[in-house]
């Protein structure tokens, strides 16, 4: 079964992202779906082989779908004229209070992983057997996850996100992003996860 690339058109003219940078991130993305596709065909054809060329593709496979799946829950939580501001009355919000003490020390935790040095993702996971909301700095695409937590909210760090827009200034970006952050996906992410 192939995947097909989602349509995220809709995010053209959101307030801090150029329409040259979301287009040029929408080809990224549909690189990521092409090449998912294209790896499951050919391990397809390897099925019950051994070697290199079937561990090089094993090993890939990841990368690309990760790749794809990142993206889509990256731009399924941007809202092109949405205000940032997240519902002081949802059950995201009071778990978040819970966790980190403020919404406002989770924000600063957040910011500062999307600060740091690299390429990479920073995300908002609900565990559900610790019942707890964790901010993780995710290497690449495939390394850094925590295994069985649930992603509520995805930010990519990786420069194609913000250089033709920011250059080097990657707290503008995250600034930017902030305020497009589309709150309600996260929340009913949360409410899926948390089955609340």
């Amino acid at each position: 079964m192939a995947f097909e690339p989602k349509n995220f058109d809709g995010l053209i003219g959101t307030k801090g992202f150029s329409d040259q940078l979301l287009k040029n991130h929408f080809t990224l993305y549909q690189g990521y779906v092409t090449n998912t596709n294209k790896l499951g065909d050919a391990l397809g054809a390897l099925a019950l082989q051994t070697g290199a060329e079937f561990a090089e593709m094993k090993r890939r496979f990841g990368w690309e779908f990760n790749g794809m799946r990142l993206h889509e829950l990256y731009f399924g939580n941007m809202k092109k004229n949405g205000n940032g501001e997240i519902d002081k009355n949802s059950e995201l919000f009071k778990k978040i209070v819970k966790d980190f003490g403020s919404y406002e020390d989770w924000e600063k935790d957040f910011k500062a992983s999307g600060a740091m040095r690299g390429i990479g993702w920073v995300v908002l996971y609900y565990d559900s057997q610790s019942g707890r909301l964790f901010n993780v700095w995710v290497n690449e695409h495939e390394a850094g996850h925590l295994a069985g937590a649930a992603p509520l909210l995805v930010m990519d760090v990786f420069e194609h996100a913000f250089m033709i827009d920011y250059g080097l200034k990657r707290a503008d970006y995250i600034e930017a992003f902030f305020k497009a952050i589309k709150w309600s996906e996260s929340e009913e992410r949360f409410r899926r996860a948390a089955e609340i």
